[in-house]
């Protein structure tokens, strides 16, 4: 019996090794399983995407972003919800499906089963306020099952709102003095119209000052994200009936044949009625040779 447990001993040492390891090995693919998911969340975000508090500075706040969704579908009408609940709004979206590959088999005589491989992506382009940039991205994180690419940009444009602020002001104060200018007495024609002409061109500078600004405090208000989303190709299978080729019955045939060559006889009597005459001076002629060969003979 003590020989017999002596036996056992090295088969339950081995059994208990090889549970170890799977036990390892799975808590090991658990942890890797869990980093990806983590990694996928966090490694969007960026410093660049947030708004700094109580800061002078002004930035024009973009991202790229591509990855790989579940879903396109679905994941487009939850980020143009999440869009609109922050404040912001979809300038672009297209939604599409491209086709790889398309196969017909036959299945049996009156059915045909068609495969079609393809694949569902969409180009959104969104814009959110400055302040909601970062909380937006976040949003968007959890839609990702595998991230290509995130490109975000934070350009400093403070220097170049103030440079446009004091064009402007500049341009305001020479068109006062061409204004003035014109109004004064004792002036000529042609200086009164070469002053309009400096007045009308200064006013357009100005005006195109001013929507300068205004375009880049747009783009500081509101930062801009042009996300590309796709999802793992997809295969539809779709049976489809086939055409029933239908074939004439025997008797249907017969009341045909009979047909048409009832016609054919019309044709042929018809032929001749037409051709009556040749056919009547062939014949006299015929009689004629006849009569003068026998008084010959």
């Amino acid at each position: 019996m003590l020989k017999k447990h002596h036996a056992l001993l090295p088969l339950l040492l081995i059994i208990l090794s090889i549970s170890c390891k799977k036990a390892d090995n799975l808590e090991e693919t658990t942890s890797e399983t869990t980093t990806s998911s983590i990694d996928s969340s966090t490694t969007l975000s960026s410093a660049a995407a947030v708004e700094p508090k109580n800061s002078d500075r002004k930035f024009v706040r973009t991202a790229d972003i591509k990855f790989k969704v579940k879903n396109v579908a679905n994941s487009t009408y939850i980020i143009e919800n999440a869009t609109t609940k922050f404040g912001g709004f979809v300038t672009n979206t297209n939604l599409q499906s491209t086709i790889s590959e398309k196969n017909e088999v036959k299945i049996s005589q009156d059915s045909t089963l068609e495969i079609t491989k393809y694949i569902v992506e969409n180009n959104i382009t969104i814009r959110v306020p400055n302040t909601q940039m970062d909380t937006v991205i976040k949003t968007i994180a959890k839609q990702i099952d595998f991230l290509e690419y995130r490109v975000i940009k934070a350009d400093d444009v403070s220097l170049q709102l103030l440079s446009n602020q004091l064009k402007e002001k500049r341009e305001a104060n020479q068109e006062k003095r061409l204004t003035k200018a014109i109004d004064s007495k004792g002036k000529k024609l042609n200086e009164v119209v070469q002053a309009e002409n400096d007045l009308n061109q200064k006013s357009e500078q100005k005006d195109n000052s001013k929507l300068e600004n205004i375009s880049l405090a747009d783009q500081v208000n509101f930062s801009t994200l042009t996300l590309q989303i796709y999802q793992r190709e997809t295969i539809k299978k779709e049976m489809i009936a086939n055409e029933k080729q239908y074939r004439q019955g025997f008797s249907s045939k017969i009341i045909d044949g009979l047909e048409n060559g009832w016609y054919l006889i019309e044709g042929i009597v018809a032929v001749i009625a037409q051709l009556w005459s040749i056919i009547l001076i062939g014949i006299l002629g015929f009689l004629g040779y006849k009569k003068y060969f026998q008084k010959g003979n």
